[in-house]
């Protein structure tokens, strides 16, 4: 899979722009602030209706512009598809394949694959849980493309039930006495969609464990074995709200063993919020799901963050980024024994390598790391490269190199 041509409307800093693309490796470089991230960002967002930079639409649309067009032009094997996307900020975005009709975003979900990794990956292992559970939900999303679907229920029931908690709080405060029934109804509501969206969740983890070990083994010197574990809330609650381990080892130790079905976790969630429904009623807000969960790092049998060494810290996040390549369907980068099918979409396969895309990476890594990461993402069908100096790029990885200036992009000779 690699994407041969990128056309732009309107989008971030390009009024218009029209670039052709090589399998193999493809430098896009320039000084910083030229717009060589604006293209990678439009190529990320093709395949996960997302930005790594910017969580709504508005700012990937050009100042004083009404819209933003992305178009691609994806092959795959002997066939292209020609995917367009029209973002509007503030209405209904809309998107076309091979100039059919519009339809919703949603639908293109799938053609295109991508893996990026940014400095931004830094806050994987140093920031909040919400990167690590958005790490694992567009994972999710990009081998189970109806899965989109099921996490936008689940977020906004989580937002209706956390609602009614703030207004039974209101009530409460006031000296009445709050009818919990109707949350009794959204209770019901979350744990299905809840544990689905933990089901699939814990069978990523479970699937990624082995190629993270194995590629932070492959990028680093450091002593030490990455791995992977989950924190689920349930582990908070017991039946009568003490804090309890009793729900806890979602995660079997033995990578070959299947973690909890839905509907075991489902009945584990309708538990803990009765449990759990005091403190949510006297603080509105939903304590129990996947909403308050965490993805843990860990190195040497020590958590990452906080204990691993910056040089550490870089190889962990690059370490989960090539893993993810992998389970994707990238052979032979950040290998591990075994890819589990589980819960992913088989029409889509496996066959195909998604795009890697590395913005701005080697300006942060040693001359070691450079090197050693050269070598790894070196059979991917393609590799997109960002970099504000020629010289921090491996020279393995230019052999298609595009000179980017504000609002131009030209192939250098």
């Amino acid at each position: 899979m690699y994407v041969s041509h990128l056309s732009l409307l309107d989008f971030r800093s390009y009024a218009s722009v029209d670039v052709e693309l090589e399998p193999g490796p493809n430098a896009f470089v320039g000084r910083n602030g030229q717009g060589k991230t604006n293209l990678v960002e439009a190529i990320g967002y093709v395949a996960t209706l997302g930005s790594h930079r910017v969580a709504s639409d508005g700012p990937l649309v050009r100042a004083g512009a009404e819209r933003a067009i992305v178009r691609t032009r994806i092959v795959r094997g002997d066939r292209a598809s020609t995917v367009e996307l029209e973002i509007t900020p503030g209405r209904a975005n809309r998107a076309r394949v091979n100039r059919g009709q519009p339809g919703r975003p949603r639908d293109v979900l799938g053609i295109l694959r991508t893996v990026l990794f940014a400095p931004e990956d830094l806050a994987l292992v140093k920031g909040d849980p919400d990167g690590r559970r958005r790490l694992l939900d567009q994972l999710v999303v990009q081998l189970l493309p109806r899965a989109a679907g099921l996490l936008g229920d689940y977020e906004r029931v989580v937002k209706q039930r956390s609602a009614l908690l703030k207004s039974l709080r209101g009530l409460r405060a006031s000296g009445r006495t709050p009818d919990l029934s109707t949350l009794e109804v959204w209770d019901a509501k979350a744990a299905q969609l809840g544990a689905e969206v933990l089901a699939m969740r814990l069978q990523l983890v479970q699937a990624l464990r082995p190629h993270v070990a194995a590629a932070y083994e492959q990028v680093s010197d450091a002593d030490g074995a990455a791995e992977l574990g989950y924190r689920s809330s349930l582990e908070a609650f017991s039946a009568d709200g003490a804090a309890s381990d009793a729900a806890g080892g979602l995660l079997p130790d033995d990578v070959a063993v299947a973690p909890p079905s839905a509907a075991v976790l489902e009945q584990a969630l309708v538990v803990a919020m009765a449990a759990a429904r005091p403190q949510e009623v006297e603080r509105g807000v939903s304590l129990v799901g996947p909403h308050r969960d965490d993805l843990v790092l860990t190195l040497g049998g020590l958590p990452a963050k906080g204990y691993a060494s910056h040089g550490e810290s870089w190889s962990f996040a690059l370490a989960l980024r090539l893993a993810s390549f992998r389970l994707l369907g990238g052979g032979g980068v950040g290998t591990g024994e075994g890819t589990p099918e589980t819960f992913w979409d088989p029409d889509l396969g496996t066959d195909a390598d998604p795009v890697l895309v590395l913005d701005d990476v080697f300006a942060e890594l040693d001359v070691r790391r450079r090197e050693r990461l050269a070598e790894l993402v070196a059979p991917a069908r393609q590799v997109l490269v960002t970099a504000a100096v020629p010289d921090d790029v491996p020279a393995g990885l230019m052999a298609a190199r595009f000179d980017v200036t504000t609002g131009e992009v030209a192939r250098a000779v």
